[in-house]
């Protein structure tokens, strides 16, 4: 009979920790749960925040063994700086921006200029990638919308404001506004901003850190790939 102390190691032991970015809050489930499928015994447990505030865990020490970002400067810097494992920094994806109102009456972004829409949310550029290829994208408009600008901690934030009625139109993940319908959302153009490429690695001194490579390896070689482009997702 296996002690109860040793048995709880050995439970912990199968536990694979992803920290990620807000914007992969909506395929998380179905990633777990692809991954865990593929690999019997393993249970993925995502924690999920603006890229810069998980980087900066990360840096601090935080006890993750994947690092999935949106923006592949913050995993370019942790892997230059020994807190990522350098052979496993690869690219996942390609993120996308969404135009998005409750009411449905906003459709570009010229409509963010009309006096009935009095607020208008982006996720913080300074912590969040999304949230920096909104502003870049916004260019043209910036100077007149820039009082209407409310900032959410993150890409998942910033749509709840627009959910809850506290904006009148979000700029935001597309993989969180992809399977709106009612009203739908409308897709930014990708040429407006620089490319949000989206890389991850082995978080530095994991003990899962053969788990966390072949998580990776199914992100972007296996059928992960697959279920972040049936969510929005562009994939290298």
């Amino acid at each position: 009979m296996i002690p109860a102390a040793f048995a709880l190691v050995l439970l912990s032991a199968q536990e694979l920790h992803v920290a990620a970015a807000s914007d992969l809050s909506a395929v998380a489930k179905s990633l777990a749960s692809g991954f865990e499928k593929e690999v019997p015994g393993v249970k993925v447990r995502f924690t999920t925040a603006a890229s810069g505030i998980l980087a900066k865990q990360i840096e601090n020490g935080a006890p993750f063994d994947v690092f999935l970002s949106a923006n592949e400067k913050f995993v370019m810097d942790l892997s230059k700086s020994g807190r990522l494992e350098g052979f496993s920094v690869r690219q996942y994806a390609t993120g996308q921006l969404g135009l998005w109102s409750a009411t449905g009456k906003v459709q570009s972004f010229d409509d963010l200029l009309r006096p009935e829409v009095k607020h208008i949310a982006i996720a913080n550029p300074t912590l969040a990638p999304y949230g920096a290829a909104a502003r870049e994208a916004l260019d043209k408009v910036w100077a007149r919308i820039e009082p209407k600008v409310v900032y959410g901690e993150n890409v998942r934030q910033a749509l709840q404001y627009a959910e809850t009625g506290n904006a009148d139109a979000v700029v935001t993940s597309w993989a969180l506004l992809y399977a709106k319908t009612s009203p739908p959302a409308v897709k930014v153009a990708s040429g407006l901003h620089q490319p949000i490429r989206q890389s991850g690695g082995v978080v530095k001194g994991s003990k899962q850190a053969k788990l966390a490579e072949k998580f990776l390896v199914f992100l972007t070689k296996g059928s992960g790939g697959a279920i972040l482009r049936s969510s929005g997702f562009d994939t290298p």
